[in-house]
């Protein structure tokens, strides 16, 4: 691997806490929310959906749970070659060519039962209304999922940063979803929101337990599907503005190292360079999230214009 003094020199020391947050997170919230929906069915609570109309219930809990769950099998078979591989390895963990593959064919996967079970083929832009654009939907969902994904593996080098901003993020797509009376979404996002808890009190600092890929590649990519399926991929974006921001300044460096030979930043993502400028570890991460309440209330204004 190659060396990361400035990482290494923030992080050096926590070295040998557990990665398994991410597991526990996506079974409870899986088993739950499955669970909560036959009880439903049985005893005969009204279940509706954005999709109702379409019949359109069944696949929505479909694209849900896989999401939610493939790409969490995928973060953990990289954990799981991290932690029984040695370090100089040549296969430490999955390349990074391979895990994109891998997150590509899931993603279009994904995008494809959108377009095709549910009908969605348009992008709701604020101040502009409904942008109908086809089959391109389906690449395009693509990389939105891939991105989130990706962007929230990043963001979640400190300790409590990237669960706090999805907590933040969640609760703003939980008063969306409310608003639509969007049963499956509300219910998923209350469960979830309520593993995150119970995770955040052993994850702020000091933690004393990380998510590991397997929550950070499965949460970023279903929060991107919440988005998808609430038709509100613009607000999406506002409300993960600090993911976005995150991943942006990584790509810029790894852009900037490979086509100018130079490094735009002395170090990325935004948040190790922060701490390299001097802010202690729970500063970086309270202003964060207050960045991310900021652009959540913002994001969730955005949603509701016409």
């Amino acid at each position: 691997m190659r060396p990361t003094p400035i990482f290494d020199r923030f992080h050096g020391n926590k070295a040998g806490t557990p990665v398994g947050g991410g597991v526990l997170i996506l079974i409870t919230t899986t088993i739950l929310f499955s669970v909560f929906m036959v009880l439903f069915h049985y005893f005969w609570v009204p279940v509706t959906s954005i999709y109702s109309c379409l019949n359109g219930l069944a696949a929505e809990v479909k694209i849900l749970l896989f999401t939610f769950m493939s790409f969490g099998a995928l973060g953990f078979f990289d954990d799981v070659k991290k932690m029984f591989l040695k370090p100089n390895d040549k296969f430490f963990g999955l390349r990074l060519r391979h895990k994109l593959v891998l997150e590509l064919i899931l993603a279009l996967i994904i995008s494809y039962w959108l377009y095709s079970e549910l009908k969605i083929y348009f992008y709701n832009v604020p101040f502009l209304g409904i942008i109908p654009v086809g089959p391109l939907f389906i690449p395009l969902a693509s990389f939105v999922i891939i991105a989130f994904a990706n962007a929230f593996n990043i963001t979640d080098g400190l300790d409590g940063l990237a669960a706090g901003l999805l907590m933040i993020a969640l609760g703003a797509f939980w008063v969306l979803a409310g608003s639509l009376l969007d049963t499956p979404l509300s219910l998923f996002i209350t469960l979830w929101l309520g593993a995150l808890v119970a995770f955040l009190y052993f994850n702020v600092h000091p933690a004393r337990i990380f998510l590991g890929d397997v929550g950070a590649l499965s949460f970023g990519a279903t929060l991107a599907v919440i988005g998808l399926l609430m038709g509100r991929t613009f607000s999406l974006i506002i409300i993960g503005g600090v993911f976005v921001m995150e991943a942006t300044t990584s790509l810029l460096q790894l852009l900037s190292k490979k086509f100018l030979k130079k490094k735009l930043f002395k170090v990325a993502p935004l948040h190790l360079w922060f701490q390299e400028k001097g802010w202690e570890e729970p500063k970086v991460v309270m202003r964060a999230w207050l960045a991310g309440i900021m652009l959540a209330i913002l994001g969730l204004w955005l949603a509701i214009i016409k």
